[in-house]
C-alpha cells in the first residue's frame, strides 16, 4: 500500500490542523493505521493509531483530549485532528499502515508497521 500524507503546515500556538494520509495500492479496510512524528534530534514517536475499521482508537497519552484519529475507508484515508497545538509538536508527521495489527500495544510500535508515507512538516510558532 502506499501512504501520501498531507495538510502540515506553520501554524501559531494554540492553533489547528488536520493532516490527512491517502491510501492506494490495496484493500485500506484491512489495515490498521498509526500517526507518528519525529522532531529534529529525537526520536520517531507514536501519535495516535486505528483499527481496520475505525471502531478502536489508540493515543499517546500526551496527546489525549487534543488530537483525533479517524478514517474513512470509503475514500482510503485516515485523518489525525489536531488541536490546541503547541510548539513542542512541530515535527515531522508519518503515516504508517499494517495489514496484521494486533492488539493494543501492537498499535503503539513503529517497528510493527510496514508500510510508511514520506511525512509531512508541522510546525507551531510560539
Amino acid at each position: 500500500v502506499r501512504l501520501v500524507e498531507s495538510g502540515g503546515d506553520l501554524v501559531q500556538a494554540g492553533g489547528s490542523l488536520r493532516l490527512t494520509c491517502a491510501a492506494s495500492g490495496s484493500t485500506f479496510s484491512r489495515y490498521g493505521m498509526g500517526w507518528f512524528r519525529q522532531a529534529p534530534g529525537k526520536e520517531r514517536e507514536f501519535v495516535a493509531a486505528i483499527s481496520e475499521s475505525g471502531g478502536s482508537t489508540y493515543y499517546a497519552d500526551s496527546k489525549k483530549g487534543r488530537f483525533t484519529i479517524s478514517r474513512d475507508n470509503a475514500k482510503n484515508t485516515v485523518y489525525l485532528q489536531m488541536n490546541s497545538l503547541k510548539p513542542e509538536d512541530t515535527a515531522v508527521y508519518y503515516c504508517a499502515a499494517d495489514s496484521s495489527p494486533g492488539g493494543t500495544r501492537w498499535y503503539l510500535s513503529q517497528y510493527n508497521y510496514n508500510y510508511w508515507g514520506q511525512g509531512t512538516q508541522v510546525t507551531v510558532s510560539s
